[in-house]
């Protein structure tokens, strides 16, 4: 369960045309939501690729595409 976080106001210069087009990817009624919707996709990101190097190192997981000898 996600616990409520602080939330503080930041006064940013942002290019329109990219906040335009990430509210329209990401289907988002405010410019804060299009914002705070980008950054936790950046963390989740962030989380799976961490999540992936770990397993993988882990020899947990085997290549059934490698060529068999």
């Amino acid at each position: 369960m996600r616990t409520r976080a602080r939330v503080v106001r930041k006064n940013m210069r942002l290019r329109q045309d990219l906040l335009d087009r990430a509210r329209r990817i990401l289907g988002t009624k405010t410019e804060t939501e299009t914002v705070e919707q980008a950054l936790e996709l950046v963390t989740f990101r962030k989380e799976v690729s961490e999540g992936i190097r770990r397993i993988a190192g882990s020899r947990s997981l085997r290549d059934i595409y490698a060529e068999e000898a």
